[in-house]
């Protein structure tokens, strides 16, 4: 099939995961997994009185549950999610308003301190944006999409893309087949005449290879699939994706 449209990944493929903890650091505040941790405890900890170390079990209990229904059942908790199941385990439903503000805390951390884009992706999108149409398929674990279009936005790569598909929004994550056709049908082409980049084997490569599309590992902030992937093509540096993906479409 020919390559019609081109999806993009975004964590560690166009966002610099975790890049935005120094610059937290710098100013004076602790890393988001502290924070995410230490806000909620606050909450619960003024209406129940639970200790830190029982806090911690169960904290830690319902991040294990997350990662397995995330890698099991290829669904992605929303943070409103996570906090059910704190109520749940502490016995302690939480106020409507209290609970509403410290989701958008947790969810907003990377809108507050953005990360930084992966270096000169920007380009990259602008050149395959020129010539055919770009589509986000990502996972969201802490920052849902209404944050990861703010990002976009911020960074000025919002308008290169004509459809989205988040974990959050669509229900499933990577790399469950709703994701890719979501915004196949937004962008009016086959799933399988689509091109996805991203940074890991399992969900960006093999994934897609099982709907019939092809797929460009992009190594430029992690490359621990590098020595074991399927890909169609690999990518060390942004510069080389244009090339790539229009070598794969027949056109290099």
């Amino acid at each position: 099939m020919a390559i019609r449209a081109i999806t993009f990944d975004l964590w560690d493929t166009v966002i610099r995961d975790d890049s935005d903890e120094a610059k937290r650091a710098a100013r004076g505040l602790p890393s988001k997994r502290e924070a995410r941790r230490a806000h909620s405890h606050a909450l619960f900890e003024g209406r129940t009185g639970v200790t830190k170390p029982v806090f911690d079990l169960v904290y830690d209990t319902m991040e294990s549950a997350f990662n397995h229904v995330w890698h099991e059942q290829h669904v992605t908790w929303t943070v409103d999610e996570r906090l059910e199941v704190l109520e749940a385990a502490l016995r302690c439903p939480l106020p409507k308003d209290e609970r509403a503000a410290l989701v958008r805390t947790l969810e907003e951390m990377e809108v507050d301190v953005p990360p930084d884009p992966v270096g000169g992706i920007g380009d990259a999108i602008a050149e395959l944006a020129a010539r055919f149409p770009l589509a986000v398929v990502s996972d969201a674990i802490y920052s849902p999409g209404r944050c990861l279009r703010r990002w976009l936005e911020m960074h000025g790569l919002l308008d290169s893309f004509g459809a989205f598909a988040f974990s959050d929004e669509v229900g499933h994550s990577k790399p469950h087949r709703s994701m890719f056709a979501h915004v196949a049908a937004e962008l009016g082409v086959a799933v399988d005449e689509m091109l996805h980049i991203g940074d890991r084997d399992h969900n960006d490569i093999k994934g897609p290879h099982a709907l019939g599309m092809k797929a460009v590992l992009f190594t430029a902030s992690r490359d621990r699939d590098r020595d074991a992937t399927t890909a169609d093509a690999v990518c060390e540096r942004a510069s080389e994706l244009a090339e790539s993906v229009l070598r794969l479409a027949g056109e290099g």
